[in-house]
């Protein structure tokens, strides 16, 4: 492929910085048919610069601010059909996993997957392929044996409706708010990034219709502590 033309054209998305330059620094390096055409720091960017830009293959992290992965790959799928999607992250939660991929995402990887690997996994969705990380779905499929064993739908509901709306990071994520963890900490605790845990903070908040700390420990404190395990 040494025609521009021919280049697999790709949007890279992600709020670190650092991390777009260090991403489009090895694919171009190791992928001299991948063409990075662009970044953005959040999704409401990326769909701005797909409505300018012939992209073929977006990575994208899921925790953003503005407007998140998942969010993102819904309007993608709607509105660029023919751009295929692969999420990137650095935890492996199976809400976000089963929401993207339900949402047209063609791809669910960790980002601290081998260079190569992220190359022959983009190759691989222009094909049709879909792909998770073998980390991802073991534990895919271990949590929704879990939640087969639980009751599922038809368990009577007996704790606020926002609860049921946290995934299972977040309800960690409101037990560290809880023990009065600042976002550091936080990021220290479930081994993300200081900006991922604010994003994390963020996502809580908006769940509980809540704007700040205090109010989130307010709403929460009640809770009986097993339900934040």
């Amino acid at each position: 492929m040494n025609d521009e033309r021919d280049k697999v054209r790709i949007l890279l998305v992600d709020d670190q910085y650092l991390f777009l330059e260090s991403l489009k620094l090895v694919l171009t390096t190791l992928a001299p048919d991948f063409d990075i055409v662009g970044t953005a720091l959040n999704g409401e960017e990326a769909l701005a610069f797909l409505e300018e830009t012939p992209v073929d293959v977006v990575l994208m992290d899921v925790y953003m601010p503005v407007l998140d992965g998942v969010a993102a790959v819904k309007n993608i799928s709607v509105r660029f059909p023919r751009v295929s999607v692969i999420m990137l992250t650095t935890f492996e939660d199976d809400d976000y996993v089963t929401e993207a991929l339900a949402h047209g995402a063609k791809g669910y990887l960790l980002k601290n997957i081998p260079p190569q690997m992220l190359i022959t996994a983009v190759r691989a969705v222009l094909t049709g392929s879909v792909l998770i990380d073998p980390d991802i779905a073991h534990a895919l499929a271990r949590n929704l044996k879990e939640r087969g064993h639980s009751g599922g739908e038809g368990e009577e509901r007996t704790l606020p409706d926002w609860f049921y709306e946290l995934t299972p990071k977040e309800r960690k994520v409101v037990k560290l708010i809880l023990r009065g963890l600042s976002n550091k900490e936080i990021a220290a605790e479930i081994h993300v990034a200081e900006q991922t845990a604010r994003n994390y903070v963020s996502a809580v908040y908006d769940k509980l219709g809540v704007t700040c700390r205090k109010d989130a420990v307010i709403k929460t404190r009640n809770l009986p502590p097993f339900y934040l395990d």
